[in-house]
């Protein structure tokens, strides 16, 4: 009489959903030398996760890539229109220590 045992079988749905609830780090550098010199390094990072576990990490970074989310490039809109309006409170901040300074200069 054979005895039968039951086997356990991944599908590779199930193995890709358990790498994207909990996560996969890979990473490595190549150098590339010649007689102790170097002259080439490469860093490779790469994390596979899902969404959700990115974002639970801190990893949100498309979010910010104007090439990758719309929100991203209303931000930079904003943010060019405030460097704007800065550099002129900037430039009118100096015109007005430059004329001080040539009223001060003539009393003297």
């Amino acid at each position: 009489m054979a005895v039968e045992q039951p086997m356990q079988s991944s599908t590779i749905v199930d193995v890709l959903e358990k790498v994207l609830d909990k996560g996969v780090v890979i990473a490595g550098d190549i150098r590339v030398g010649i007689a102790d010199v170097e002259l080439l390094t490469i860093k490779i990072r790469l994390i596979v996760a899902s969404v959700d576990k990115a974002k639970e990490i801190g990893m949100d970074w498309w979010e910010t890539d104007p090439y990758l989310s719309s929100k991203a490039t209303e931000n930079n809109q904003a943010l060019e229109e405030e460097n704007k309006k800065l550099k002129e409170r900037l430039d009118a901040l100096e015109s007005q220590m430059r004329n001080n300074r040539w009223n001060t200069a003539d009393q003297e």
